[in-house]
């Protein structure tokens, strides 16, 4: 009956649960903001934080070592939240990415703090995938756009406001206090969980078996290949033997993870995450949609500034604009799931992203700063309109124990299409600039030039038409979510009853 129980039909009963259904939510929409702030606060801190350590020429691993561990991790903590339960595993992950912060304060070296954020990255990556799961846990269908939609604004805030916040800190206290910070929200966060989560009992196998040796393998295969893409083009050319040597190490270990998978009992990644249309399509767009992400969120900053000549905070509003509209956008879904399906609604939202996409290079050259402001407010309305129904969508068509996994796995896609992005909207944007600029400097060089205030118009010009690239490579991969919902994904979602 619309996802009632017994145990809350009566007045006197349904309020004591509404009260810890909430305080759950709140500790949710906690550990999510923790989740979403850590991947951006430390960026401006950069310059601080190499002065006081050093390592100037390893920083970028702050960044990719959480992502790495992020990543890898998914898999494995939706796995075991679908064998343990969601409770353990959202409380040992806030514990690990507690202790992760707390080491990251007391680091000595570059090295230590590298590692220390790695240890992070591995809490990281169990509260996103748990929060996630137990928000579709916690909500009958026709409530979950709700909770979807609050986590989805606290997301985009903390995303916004990680680097404003980060900056505060480096310049008024120290930034280790960037990740003090973590610890009392954490803890609350932790407490709420551990006094007002209960989950009812589940039947389950009389002895649970973890399958570590697939865990490892995944570890490993997800390390190697992610570290070849995030450090290719970065720390050595992409045809040089480091980067030959990690790609085929990879592929190496993709086979082991196959055979690996296929014998276990018990798979970390279930075959059926890919035999089952809806879960594969779900899964492949998203990942486009992690890949057409990283355009507005890396390059739009820079073509703001170079190019429009605003202030860095000028800047910063063009690019935050679409957290205000994603979020909205994802809320009022709902109203257009109901009428026309999840599979429909997601192919609206993503192909008016891509033609908002396509517009991006037909803006007037230099422009005003009103012009890309307005395509990221559109461009945030028709992504709230496909994401919030396809992860929606595909949580309603597995029950409980197959869950966590299947919401890991569509969030793996997702964090794998950004990581792929980066690299690959790197080096479109570097082999443009190269071509017009007669193979001299790279996006980061020509962006310092224009601080520097040494950039001629040739350059400023030059970074326009990369940009403009970067954003065509976007609708591409706009376009090919479009097919994948339109040719793969079946028309109508196979929703289980709640």
């Amino acid at each position: 009956m619309g996802g009632t129980t017994p145990a809350i039909r009566g007045g006197a009963a349904r309020r004591p649960d509404t009260r810890r259904r909430g305080a759950v939510v709140a500790a949710l929409m906690l550990a999510m903001a923790l989740a979403a702030l850590d991947s951006t606060v430390v960026s401006t801190a950069v310059p601080q934080i190499v002065g006081d350590l050093g390592g100037f020429s390893v920083f970028s691993w702050l960044f990719s070592g959480y992502l790495l561990a992020v990543t890898v991790s998914l898999p494995v903590y939706g796995k075991l939240s679908d064998t343990f339960g969601r409770k353990p595993v959202l409380v040992v992950g806030a514990a690990v990415f507690l202790l992760g912060s707390l080491l990251c304060a007391v680091a000595w070296n570059m090295g230590a703090l590298i590692a220390f954020r790695i240890v992070q990255g591995l809490g990281g990556g169990a509260l996103q995938g748990t929060v996630q799961t137990l928000a579709a846990d916690l909500y009958p269908l026709a409530e979950r756009p709700k909770i979807q939609s609050r986590l989805s604004t606290v997301w985009a805030v903390s995303a916004v406001a990680g680097p404003g916040l980060g900056g505060v800190l480096a310049a008024y206290a120290d930034w280790r206090w960037i990740f003090l910070v973590n610890l009392p929200i954490g803890a609350a966060a932790l407490w709420l969980v551990v006094r007002h989560l209960h989950e009812p009992e589940r039947r389950r196998a009389p002895r649970a078996r973890v399958d570590w040796a697939g865990a490892l393998a995944v570890f490993a295969c997800g390390g190697v290949l992610l570290t070849a893409l995030v450090q290719g083009g970065v720390a050595w050319p992409w045809l040089s033997a480091p980067s030959l040597a990690l790609f085929g190490t990879g592929l190496a270990l993709a086979g082991v993870v196959a055979a690996v998978e296929r014998r276990a009992a018990e798979p970390i990644i279930p075959g059926w995450v890919w035999r089952r249309r809806t879960i594969a399509a779900v899964n492949l767009a998203l990942g486009a949609l992690g890949l057409l992400m990283v355009a507005p969120a890396v390059f739009l900053p820079t073509y703001a500034q170079s190019v429009l000549g605003l202030a860095p905070v000028a800047a910063g509003f063009v690019l935050s604009v679409w957290t205000l509209s994603w979020p909205l956008s994802a809320a009022l879904s709902q109203h257009v799931y109901r009428r026309i399906g999840f599979r429909d609604t997601a192919l609206t939202g993503i192909g008016l992203a891509a033609l908002i996409l396509c517009a991006f290079p037909f803006l007037p050259y230099p422009g005003s700063w009103w012009q890309p402001t307005l395509l990221m407010l559109l461009l945030g309305g028709a992504l709230g309109l496909f994401q919030l129904p396809l992860i929606v969508g595909v949580q309603s068509t597995v029950g409980w124990s197959e869950r966590g996994t299947t919401t890991a796995s569509v969030l793996f896609c997702r964090q794998t299409g950004q990581t792929v992005g980066a690299s690959l909207f790197g080096a479109v944007a570097n082999g443009v600039l190269a071509a017009r600029l007669g193979g001299a400097g790279d996006l980061d060089s020509v962006t310092r030039a224009w601080d520097a205030g040494t950039a001629p118009e040739a350059t400023r010009r030059a970074i326009a038409e990369a940009v403009h690239a970067v954003y065509l490579g976007a609708a591409c991969a706009a376009a090919l979510a479009f097919l994948v919902l339109l040719l793969v994904a079946p028309r109508r979602f196979p929703v289980l009853d709640d």
